[in-house]
C-alpha cells in the first residue's frame, strides 16, 4: 500500500457559513451544497471536506462530543508559487470573514508566510518559498 492522505475533514458549526467562506470567499471549487449534509472541495491533491462538528465527533465516538479547544495542534497549509500571493490570499480570507492571526512576514526558514483562522477557528498557513512545485501542483519535498 502506498501512504496517502486522501481527505481532510473539518468539523464545522455552521455548514452553510463554512461553504460560503471556502467556496465564495476563497474560491475552493465544489458542486456540493449544504443540504447534502457534507461538502467536498476539489483541490489539487488532497480533498477538503466540511461536516457538522457534532456529527463528526459522534461518528468517531460518543466520548469525542466535547467542545473543540482553541488550538488543536494542527494547522493546514496552502503553499503558493509567488511571494505576493501570500498577501493576496490573506486579504481574500479576511474579506471572507477570516481572522488574521499572524500577518505575512519573512520567516526563519527563508520563506514568507502568515496565518488566518477560518470561521470555526481552524488555522491556515499561507506560505511561499519552502519547496518547489511539481507539474501536478504538489510540493517537491525530498
Amino acid at each position: 500500500m502506498e501512504p496517502r492522505i486522501s481527505l481532510v475533514t473539518l468539523g464545522v458549526a455552521d455548514l452553510e457559513r463554512s461553504l460560503r467562506f471556502y467556496r465564495d470567499g476563497l474560491g475552493f471549487p465544489t458542486t456540493w451544497t449544504a443540504d447534502k449534509g457534507v461538502i467536498f472541495f476539489q483541490t489539487a491533491g488532497t480533498r477538503l471536506s466540511l461536516y457538522p462538528y457534532d456529527k463528526l465527533a459522534e461518528d468517531v465516538s460518543e466520548s469525542f462530543r466535547t467542545p473543540r479547544p482553541k488550538f488543536s495542534g494542527i494547522t493546514l497549509a496552502h503553499n503558493v508559487r509567488q511571494k505576493d500571493e501570500v498577501d493576496q490570499l490573506l486579504t481574500a480570507a479576511a474579506q471572507a470573514g477570516a481572522k488574521i492571526e499572524k500577518p505575512a512576514q519573512d520567516t526563519f526558514w527563508g520563506g514568507y508566510s502568515g496565518y488566518f483562522s477560518d470561521p470555526d477557528g481552524y488555522l491556515w498557513e499561507i506560505a511561499w518559498g519552502a519547496f518547489p512545485f511539481l507539474a501536478d501542483g504538489s510540493l517537491d519535498i525530498p
